[in-house]
């Protein structure tokens, strides 16, 4: 039997489970103007029922949370709405066994930030289902720096390990390398000893992708070499792609004999102006990645490889800390493709 939740605040040393009266969070509101975004004072009973009542200390953000806040985003169906796609912190209350007030637990994906209100507020409830304890060889902080975006990497990393791709079958490509999953993909595949070319039309990112492990560096311009042609030259054995739309099909057209490419991204558009040459003559596989469903034993897989093996070195270098009030100017700027790395969102937590 489930254990009953707790009546009453939880009174501890340091106030972290305890109960607050009212609590801050994000809401974004739909006007007459469009859509606005301003920090509310909230009360419990305004948050889901059941599930797990947790005080989160960390967030991030999101391509998704960009265009939760975007009027015409298309992510948010009923308003008002509270965001973010990502939330760790501090169990208070639990209707299910398997979390007890204190501990520490996150959350990545299924339906938080985008119809469950999400993980931009001191509180959040959610599905049991949906949270984790927190890994080994992960802080909360590091858990949230790593997020969607850091799982998203890790699950197309292993994709391309499943299908065969290892560090002495050939170079390796990163689209979209200046962004959350791309940056993360890059130090990724560096640390396990791949040869790396990170792509980004971002010239002030190339000295960090470098210091991330990236052997060279590719413009946007290189990868349309020959676009429109269904095989050029042939020249990765494996690619993460977080970009889509012509760029994946041209990446696809230089993928060697039996390579594969773990796609994940749309910000160049969700058309593919490819041919099937690529498959039926050079054996290429296309692997889509989705980490918004993806079943909780892999989660835990992948989540325990990124707290060791996959672990990226220079985590501190791809992140930069915010608070609640910064996040509407994030997520404009990540609209206007003016985005690096990962941003953490200090929610409760101590800034350490």
């Amino acid at each position: 039997m489930p254990r009953p939740c707790r009546p009453g605040p939880i009174e501890t040393t340091d106030g972290v489970t305890t109960r607050m009266e009212h609590f801050r969070a994000l809401v974004i509101e739909r006007t007459e103007g469009g859509v606005t975004a301003g920090i509310k004072n909230m009360r419990e009973e305004q948050l889901p029922e059941g599930g797990v009542l947790v005080r989160v200390m960390y967030s991030s953000v999101n391509y998704k949370d960009a265009l939760a806040c975007s009027p015409g985003g298309r992510i948010v169906k009923e308003y008002p709405f509270i965001p973010g796609i990502d939330a760790a912190g501090i169990v208070v209350e639990s209707a299910s066994p398997k979390f007890q007030p204190g501990d520490e637990v996150f959350a990545t994906g299924y339906e938080l930030g985008v119809s469950h209100y999400g993980g931009y507020s001191e509180y959040a409830r959610m599905p049991a289902e949906w949270l984790l304890h927190r890994l080994e060889g992960l802080t909360l902080q590091e858990t949230m720096l790593l997020g969607t975006a850091g799982f998203t990497a890790a699950m197309s990393v292993a994709a391309l390990q499943d299908s065969g791709i290892q560090p002495d079958s050939g170079p390796v490509l990163v689209t979209g390398a200046s962004g959350g999953v791309g940056s993360i993909a890059v130090a990724i595949l560096a640390k396990l000893g791949y040869e790396v070319t990170a792509a980004t039309g971002k010239a002030d990112m190339h000295e960090l992708l470098s210091q991330l492990g990236a052997a060279r560096i590719a413009s946007r311009e290189e990868l349309l070499e020959g676009a429109g042609k269904p095989l050029n030259r042939q020249v990765w054995a494996g690619a993460v792609d977080c970009v889509g739309g012509p760029v994946l099909a041209n990446v696809l057209s230089r993928m060697q004999y039996g390579g594969a490419v773990a796609a994940s991204g749309l910000t160049a558009g969700t058309e593919l102006p490819a041919t099937v040459l690529p498959f039926i003559l050079r054996g290429v596989r296309l692997l889509g990645i989705d980490s918004v469903y993806a079943p909780a034993e892999l989660r835990e897989r992948l989540w325990t490889w990124l707290g060791s093996t996959y672990k990226p070195d220079g985590l501190a270098l791809m992140s930069s800390r915010i608070k609640l009030e910064q996040i509407p100017d994030i997520t404009a700027a990540m609209l206007r493709g003016e985005s690096r790395g990962r941003v953490v969102v200090e929610i409760g937590g101590s800034g350490q």
